[in-house]
């Protein structure tokens, strides 16, 4: 669940810093180099939530 909202507060992070660098072009490339490991923290939470929400132990029939 700690994956999940990590995921989702990085999600918002990106994408505040990201509209910031659209907008504001005296930001310079800070907000975009913010954005971009956001962006790249977002998908690695992604990851490990979901491969944590995979049952390893039982087996799936194809019957089932």
């Amino acid at each position: 669940m700690i994956y999940a909202l990590l995921a989702l507060v990085s999600a918002i992070v990106a994408a505040v810093s990201l509209y910031t660098f659209q907008t504001n072009k005296e930001s310079g490339t800070l907000m975009l180099v913010v954005g971009a490991i956001s962006v790249l923290l977002t998908v690695v939470f992604g990851i490990v939530f979901m491969s944590g929400r995979i049952n390893k132990t039982e087996d799936i029939h194809i019957t089932e």
